[in-house]
């Protein structure tokens, strides 16, 4: 029998409906600074580890792991009831990528991002006039690409997971949650009251996230989720075809018809999830497998650590004005090549070898000057970045035999375009506004892109997601990634940094405060504690401009494997959670 470990600081973790409390879980709740300060180092367990936006999700996870799932059942049934328990973020109408490190030391990567549908072409959100439509890319039918989650997660199961554990028992929790509901947390509470006037204009979402009664959600309602369990059932039985054909497929096609959307059955029937190689670099003595395009997380990831391997990152304070100058250069230079460079590799000719080569990277930061801010207009012109809404979510997973697999997955913009498919019971994603709406135009968020991710039918969109695995010795010691749109990519690298460089346990290297810089715009944003008043005021007289972080930067939740034991490490900044076993 193994012992009883349980830390937790968020009364939600008193409630599940699938677990007993004992059965040895070792659970932790994090969900403020305060809280995050209480914590004596990152969560440990023996044999397999879950780190997710939700406590539940985690559970599900290491459930499947104790029935003798390995961790890519347990990536699969975890990205179930992200569905869910997570609406914000987790999801079946949207897509995301996996990166993966196998206990018999392969690398893997599979693709599953939203495609633009086959009727969708470049112009689609513009006027006779040539004008972008305000809000055409959010908040409508047309926001929607093809989502590509329920094929992810089904080929994660299917090819690579134990052979152990059925499909309806990898269903089974999240069916659960869905049709007996569950009580609600302060933060999903909150955030439900927040977006009322997003659910109120459509009635599916209405249904679900407004109360009957009208009175505000609260911490510990009870949220069912009659037509998601009855999709959930159907996937469950079908498979694939539960989803991409049939009655979700028809409801799915329906709503887009009527509503003026474009995704067709011909499309849901069409598509498919990808594996693909994954981009590979080398820090030091670390071996760093990341996503490759249609995302630029791992490219830029390895880009940016080849311009600072070599230098004494160790002899800078973590913090200090040489620091965060010398990784805001190499920032500004790797994120101006994301714009130029960085689209869907199957219909966008990316040049990875060269982005990710030790000798470009040494030739890029030749231009660096270590005490005056390179303005951006000086290291490339033209075009800005792309990026995609914070609205994301990451989790981690190991398993007894040190599989390591790294999720992430996103509706783009909080809940998504906020429209649910009737009788279906998901929100559908807003991605399509990750392409380039225009080109050379701004889109919603004030950026705009280049021809790389311009509209195309098919088409995968642009993203900054970054699931990453770091091996060491020829064993995976890091998993690692994070939501948080383009500060996705740095969030990832100083967690690896804080790690790799800075000697922090992971736990301390999440909850460190961070720090975000790109290309334009042209500035530094900070977390509250990143920087003193005297490296402000120093790297403001480098011409470096600097801002306050309008909200936290990421949501890192990682897993750090030992010789022995794995360490968990849920991230503060968002309601999270770690499980193990």
């Amino acid at each position: 029998m193994l012992s009883i470990k349980t830390r937790s600081v968020h009364p939600a973790s008193r409630f599940h409906p699938l677990l007993p409390p004992a059965l040895g879980l070792l659970l932790v709740l994090v969900h403020s600074i305060a809280a995050a300060r209480e914590l004596r180092g990152p969560v440990q367990a023996e044999h397999g580890m879950v780190v997710s936006a939700s406590p539940r999700a985690s559970e599900a996870g290491v459930e499947i792991l104790r029935a003798g799932g390995n961790a890519f059942d347990a990536a699969a049934a975890t990205g179930f009831v992200l569905a869910v328990t997570f609406p914000q973020a987790g999801n079946l109408g949207g897509g995301g990528f996996m990166v993966a490190r196998t206990s018999d030391g392969r690398n893997l990567s599979l693709d599953f991002r939203e495609r633009a549908p086959s009727k969708a072409h470049r112009d689609m959100y513009l006027d006779e006039n040539g004008e972008v439509i305000e809000g055409l890319s959010l908040r409508s039918p047309l926001a929607s690409g093809v989502p590509g989650s329920v094929h992810g997660l089904l080929s994660i199961w299917e090819r690579d997971g134990s052979g152990r554990i059925t499909r309806e028992e990898l269903l089974a929790p999240a069916i659960r949650l869905a049709a007996e509901g569950f009580p609600l947390s302060q933060e999903m509470a909150q955030s439900f009251n927040l977006n009322a006037t997003v659910f109120e204009k459509d009635p599916g979402a209405s249904k679900v996230f407004i109360r009957a009664d009208g009175r505000p959600w609260q911490e510990g309602d009870l949220l069912v989720q009659g037509d998601l369990a009855r999709t959930l059932r159907r996937i469950s039985a079908e498979g694939r075809a539960g989803f991409y054909r049939g009655e979700v497929a028809g409801l799915i096609a329906r709503q887009q018809a009527i509503s003026g959307g474009l995704i067709t059955r011909e499309d849901l029937a069409d598509y498919t999830s990808v594996y693909r190689d994954p981009v590979v670099g080398t820090f030091r003595d670390y071996e760093i497998v990341s996503m490759g395009p249609p995302s630029s997380g791992g490219v830029l990831l390895i880009q940016i650590l080849n311009m600072l391997d070599g230098r004494p990152l160790a002899a800078y304070a973590r913090g200090s004005m040489s620091y965060v100058h010398l990784l805001t250069e190499v920032q500004r230079r790797a994120y101006a090549d994301r714009a130029q460079h960085l689209g869907d590799p199957d219909f966008w000719k990316v040049p990875v070898v060269e982005l990710t080569s030790k000798q470009y990277a040494k030739d890029r930061a030749k231009s660096i000057d270590k005490d005056r801010a390179s303005p951006s207009s000086e290291v490339a012109a033209g075009i800005k970045i792309p990026q995609e809404s914070g609205e994301t979510t990451h989790y981690s997973v190991v398993d007894a035999e040190r599989n390591a697999v790294a999720m992430t997955v996103t509706l783009n913009g909080l809940f998504g375009s906020g429209i649910m498919i009737g009788g279906a019971g998901f929100l559908m994603n807003n991605e399509m506004d990750d392409f380039s709406v225009k080109p050379g135009v701004p889109n919603l968020y004030g950026v705009v892109g280049g021809e790389a991710n311009a509209i195309e039918a098919g088409k995968r969109m642009l993203s900054s997601m970054t699931p990453t695995v770091v091996i060491q010795d020829g064993r995976p010691v890091m998993v690692l990634g994070s939501p948080g749109g383009p500060t996705i990519i740095t969030t990832v690298l100083q967690v690896f940094l804080n790690v790799g460089v800075h000697g922090m346990d992971i736990q301390e290297a999440v909850a460190a405060p961070r720090h975000h810089s790109q290309w334009l715009p042209d500035r530094i944003m900070y977390e509250e504690g990143a920087f003193t008043k005297d490296v402000i005021d120093k790297l403001r007289a480098m011409g470096h401009v600097i801002t306050d972080a309008t909200a936290t930067i990421g949501a890192a939740n990682c897993i750090y494997i030992g010789e022995q034991n794995v360490y968990g490490a849920p991230d503060y900044r968002r309601q999270s959670s770690a499980a193990g076993y």
